[in-house]
C-alpha cells in the first residue's frame, strides 16, 4: 500500500484513519519482524493505535490530534 501525501483539505476524521492504516499495515509489521529488537516500538505503536481507535469512537478531538501527531512520527 502506497502512502499518499496528506491533502490540505483532509479533515482529522479522514487523516487519522489513514495514518492508522499506514502504521498498522506498513510500519508495525517491519518492527514485528525484528523480534525482541523491535518489541518496544511495536508495543508503543499498538498502544497508540488502540488510543486512536478509542478517540475516534468517543469523538475525543484533543486525543485524536495527539495520537495523529504521534503516529505520524512512526517510521521505518
Amino acid at each position: 500500500m502506497e502512502h499518499r501525501p496528506q491533502k490540505e483539505t483532509d479533515s482529522l476524521g479522514t487523516a487519522l484513519p489513514r495514518e492508522m492504516s499506514r502504521v498498522r499495515d506498513e510500519v508495525l509489521p517491519e518492527y514485528v519482524k525484528l523480534g525482541v529488537a523491535g518489541s518496544f516500538a511495536a508495543s508503543w505503536m499498538r498502544r497508540e493505535l488502540d488510543n486512536a481507535a478509542k478517540a475516534l469512537a468517543e469523538g475525543d478531538v484533543v486525543e485524536m490530534i495527539r495520537v495523529y501527531e504521534a503516529l505520524k512520527g512512526a517510521t521505518l
